[in-house]
């Protein structure tokens, strides 16, 4: 059951669609960080959250955490209330950086002697991020919190700050780290040359990783997740914010107006964000975009979409056993989920949603807070929107607001020694419905010795429209027991239209006879029904999804993933099953909560002459489109 939050009666009248208002975000910042104090340590120096397993920093890291993201909470909270703190939090916050700060220690385990210290910061160290968090609270609250400090206390906590400057960060969005730490120390005077040296480097590095149009990649050749929104381009528009910058808002803050407008399309109608990439715990985070682009003035969303988007977001989660019983966030999506953790989150990782607040340092009567709110772009009308950059299309449709992501661009791979499979971004589709699971869920895969082959590192081959069709492409040279079939490529295919996708698959250099498998939505709970080479699920949720063959198939079949996934506890997934004769397949294949209202999926029509794809949809629609070439 979601946790009971005091808050206020909803406002339907305002916003019709959430009902939520700025009160109802005070108030729910209110209640995370009450719930967090009775876990604070000697002089609140490290608050340690109960959980089942720290992170792999260790213990004094977790606790670290715990005061920086909770800090930072605590910095827009006040901020935005004018400096007013009627709690005192900014009383107990400033005593935990005195207590953290006095003896830095690179001890990762905590001790009876020692139960105050904050980590040094080292090269690649998790005190680097969280000293990002404390920074950006130290300069929020500036007036009433550091300009008061005794002096000492000042000149240690810009001493311990200071250690990020001189440190090598991770080479993906880890270098705003030390970025975001030298906007604050230049502002006061501390270590001046290197903390602008560290601004000039954060900007110069996440300039090499812009793919244009809004997106950037995270350090790694394709790895492009929700760290767009919630580091990349919220790291460098708040700087310019808080320091006025008009230079760095255009430049940032048009890129950021690029990416808003199709980031915008990524939440479904119930508020959720897209469930694909790493970190997904930190859920709202991603309604920090959103209120970056309303504090820079350079969003295309009128401010009644912005908070719509923002409040959905914040209230899905809420909603849906985000707290536990004491009020904490969970390490997961709705309620806990171990498989979508990664080693480095410890208990107070979730906490990076508090960035999600952010919208409360625009005063109550900005037309965020007073504008009537306005409807996503998911919830206005059935759309296509391909994305060349990230190598992404989005298709979503009003009836049921449901929003899926057909991925050809991102796999989070390293450039020189690709790595196993991450189910988060190697999949050929995610949604704001589903998530994946352990039965190969919308993957393609060569069946050898039983086990499927690995898509890999994914080469994007464009995105575009035909008409009302979106079409996004990729090739993959596909991977078993992390080897690269020799001679093998994948060249993959997706066209989408209303609620419906086509993917299409030529396998090029395959022995004949080759098994291969194709896995459709996993949906949790469900009914299934197979008829011939056509598979159908309903759930327990209502969602409704389909996989049938139209070229290449033999068999149908649906399969139970007891693990479930991010969205229950149970989950079964439909497959097609076939043999390399030709190397072209072709599947049909729906998720929608709407089914009642959709013609047949056995409608569809397919055919294939002189490498032209013709598609005639449920509807009526024709589509025609060339095979994508081998890259």
């Amino acid at each position: 059951m979601p946790h009971p939050l005091p808050l206020p009666p909803e406002d339907r009248a305002l916003s019709p669609h959430t009902g939520w208002t700025r009160a109802h975000w005070e108030g729910a910042a209110d209640h995370l960080l009450a719930a967090v104090r009775p876990y604070a340590g000697p002089a609140n120096a490290l608050i340690n959250l109960p959980g089942t397993r720290p992170s792999w920093s260790g213990p004094r890291s977790d606790g670290l955490e715990g005061y920086a993201r909770t800090f930072l909470l605590a910095a827009i909270r006040v901020a935005g209330a004018g400096g007013a703190d009627p709690t005192n939090l900014l009383e107990r916050y400033a005593e935990g950086l005195a207590a953290g700060t006095r003896t830095p220690t690179t001890e990762r385990n905590l001790s009876d002697g020692d139960l105050t210290s904050w980590g040094a910061i080292t090269d690649r160290g998790q005190p680097m991020v969280e000293a990002a968090s404390v920074a950006i609270g130290l300069r929020l609250t500036r007036r009433w919190l550091w300009d008061r400090l005794d002096p000492a206390v000042q000149e240690r906590a810009g001493a311990w700050l200071a250690q990020a400057l001189h440190h090598q960060p991770v080479d993906n969005n880890w270098w705003l780290f030390p970025f975001t730490v030298g906007g604050f120390l230049a502002e006061t005077g501390i270590d001046t040359d290197a903390a602008n040296a560290a601004i000039d480097r954060g900007l110069e590095r996440i300039d090499r990783w812009y793919l244009g149009d809004g997106w950037y990649t995270d350090g790694r050749p394709r790895a492009i997740d929700h760290y767009n929104g919630w580091a990349l381009h919220l790291y460098p528009a708040l700087h310019a914010h808080l320091a006025a910058d008009p230079a760095l808002t255009a430049r940032y803050g048009s890129r950021l107006h690029a990416y808003l407008a199709d980031y915008s399309r990524l939440f479904d109608r119930n508020g959720a964000p897209i469930h694909q990439g790493r970190s997904l715990s930190y859920r709202f985070a991603a309604a920090a975009p959103l209120w970056a682009g309303a504090l820079l003035g350079t969003t295309p969303l009128d401010p009644g979409t912005t908070r719509r988007l923002a409040s959905g977001a914040l209230r899905y989660f809420l909603d849906r056993d985000a707290l536990d019983d004491h009020g904490l966030l969970t390490l997961g999506w709705h309620g806990p989920y171990p498989p979508i953790v990664q080693p480095y989150s410890g208990p107070a990782s979730p906490y990076w949603a508090s960035g999600g607040f952010l919208g409360l340092l625009l005063p109550p009567d900005h037309p965020v807070w007073t504008a009537p709110e306005t409807p996503s772009p998911a919830e206005t009308a059935d759309a296509v929107t391909p994305l060349p950059a990230p190598g992404w299309l989005i298709q979503s449709t009003a009836a049921d607001g449901l929003v899926r992501l057909h991925n050809h661009g991102s796999d989070d791979q390293p450039a020189d020694e690709p790595v196993a499979d991450n189910p988060l971004y190697s999949r050929l589709a995610h949604s704001t419905r589903t998530g994946p699971g352990t039965a190969g869920d919308n993957h393609f895969a060569l069946l050898l010795d039983g086990e499927p082959s690995e898509r890999g590192p994914i080469t994007p081959l464009g995105a575009g429209r035909l008409g009302a069709c979106g079409w996004a492409a990729s090739s993959h040279r596909p991977r078993h027991r992390s080897a690269e079939l020799p001679g093998i490529t994948v060249t993959s295919l997706t066209l989408a239209h209303g609620a419906d996708e086509v993917r299409v698959h030529v396998v090029r250099g395959a022995t004949a006879g080759t098994a291969v498998r194709e896995g459709g939505w996993a949906v949790t709970g469900a009914r299934s029904r197979v008829t011939g080479r056509h598979a159908q699920i309903t759930a327990d949720d209502h969602l409704h999804t389909e996989l049938l063959a139209l070229h290449g198939w033999t068999t149908a079949t649906t399969t139970p993933t007891p693990d479930g996934t991010a969205f229950g506890p149970t989950a079964t997934t439909p497959h097609l099953h076939g043999t390399i004769t030709t190397g072209l397949f072709a599947t049909a294949a729906r998720l929608t909560a709407a089914a009642g209202s959709l013609p047949a999926l056995t409608a569809l029509a397919f055919a294939l002459a002189d490498d032209v794809i013709t598609i005639t949809w449920p509807d009526g629609t024709t589509t025609n489109c060339p095979l994508p070439p081998a890259s």
